[in-house]
């Protein structure tokens, strides 16, 4: 990085105004585009083990329409969850939020729940987290591809009594729901090329 002079880094700064102006459009085009995907009705049956029992996937809703099902990457084998997923936690705002736009977003992960307590209590979460142990669910939508875990989100709409699958992002896709790394990348060192510092929130 150079030192310049202030009417230097003013014409600079409105060359990357006009970029930041033409990535907007294009992440407006692809938001458009997501919410316009065909949707496919979800007729199976699961079954989920809550800190309160058995729910199904109706139950996941807590009787609002939209549902953002986190997979978190917990393995059964595993003695706590993905450093990666818990960084993603870590930036999820107020719920609040979302249940005023009748959206409800719950954590689902494939360790028993018996496990996954323990461990959210740890890191002091409040969000909604089941477990689909001894379920198809992460099979079903990819959140486990030859029993290798990987961290995304899925998207149910309810009409009536009918669940409808609208989205499902991984990797890359999650890049948005990262806030701090949005704000690192406000930064000049930004937020780097290598996660080799990344540790649970009380690993620090």
């Amino acid at each position: 990085m150079k030192v310049v002079e202030p009417e230097q880094w003013q014409a600079a700064l409105k060359e990357l105004q006009v970029r930041e102006q033409e990535l907007a459009a294009v992440q407006e085009s692809v938001r458009t585009a997501r919410q316009q995907l065909p949707m496919v009705r979800v007729d199976k049956k699961y079954v989920f083990r809550g800190a309160d029992g058995e729910v199904s996937l109706p139950d996941l809703f807590e009787g609002r329409r939209q549902l953002i099902v986190y997979h978190f990457m917990f393995d059964p084998s595993w003695q706590q969850g993905c450093k990666w997923c818990s960084y993603l936690v870590d930036n999820i705002g107020h719920l609040s939020h979302l249940h005023v736009r009748d959206t409800t977003l719950a954590l689902v992960s494939r360790a028993p729940i018996e496990k996954i307590l323990p461990f959210r209590e740890r890191m002091g979460w409040t969000v909604p987290w089941y477990s689909s142990h001894d379920s198809d669910f992460n099979d079903d939508f990819s959140a486990t591809v030859d029993k290798t875990e990987q961290g995304g989100a899925s998207v149910f709409l309810r009409e009536g009594d009918d669940i409808y699958h609208t989205y499902s992002g991984f990797g890359e896709a999650m890049d948005m729901v990262h806030t701090i790394d949005n704000y690192l990348d406000l930064t000049p060192l930004g937020r780097g090329s290598s996660m080799s510092w990344l540790r649970h929130h009380d690993g620090y």
